[in-house]
């Protein structure tokens, strides 16, 4: 059972991100305060959902916690200053647009960079433990789905409606034949020819 916060009396915001090991896109994150009574059986880490369940959950979500919101970092960022410090940069900005402000940040993954002003504790596997970071990856995959869906309307051939920018034989195979679109990922390995340039290990999960 997903616990409901880490610390009593405190407005907590969980964040996390989706989109971190896509070949192209952007990256997106969430920042969710929930009720401190908020319940729902449902809600779990994105992964673990169907996607008609995450997109209920997303209403439910919108609905009824205190604030959410959700930041972007675009693909030329990502190369810009690498998917890490990108996934970071995505929370912050979530961060930023929540419309009350957070004293406590529950950060998905175990990396993170201080927000100014909020202390925030990372936590493995969060979203299988907190209910707002849960909340939070619920949000950040499915904005981030219907983000590439829309893309796949402008570039089919890639079969991102299904693969969602993932690293899929498919889309492999569509680069390699049709070359790369301005939003691939260029600083990643995108032919799967060596092993990906993901030059670090934590645990932010898609």
């Amino acid at each position: 059972m997903l616990k409901p916060y880490m610390n009593i009396g405190v407005t907590e915001a969980g964040c996390d991100e989706a989109g971190r090991g896509c070949l192209a896109g952007d990256v997106y994150a969430a920042a969710v305060i929930l009720p401190p009574d908020f319940k729902n059986d449902m809600l779990n880490d994105s992964k673990q959902l169907k996607e008609s369940q995450r997109y209920q959950l997303r209403e439910i979500i919108e609905k009824e916690a205190i604030a959410w919101a959700v930041g972007i970092v675009t693909a030329e960022e990502i190369d810009r200053i690498n998917i890490l410090r990108a996934s970071i940069l995505a929370m912050h900005r979530a961060v930023d647009k929540l419309s009350t402000r957070p004293q406590h940040l529950l950060i998905d993954g175990n990396k993170f960079n201080p927000y100014p002003g909020i202390p925030h504790t990372t936590v493995i596997k969060g979203d299988a433990t907190y209910m707002s970071i849960a909340a939070a990856s619920i949000l950040a995959k499915t904005y981030r789905d219907d983000y590439m869906l829309e893309l796949a309307k402008e570039y089919p051939q890639y079969d991102w409606q299904n693969n969602k920018g993932y690293p899929t034989a498919k889309h492999r195979k569509a680069i390699k034949e049709n070359g790369v679109t301005p939003y691939h990922r260029l600083s990643y390995n995108l032919l799967g020819s060596e092993p990906e340039q993901l030059e670090f290990q934590f645990t932010f999960d898609d």
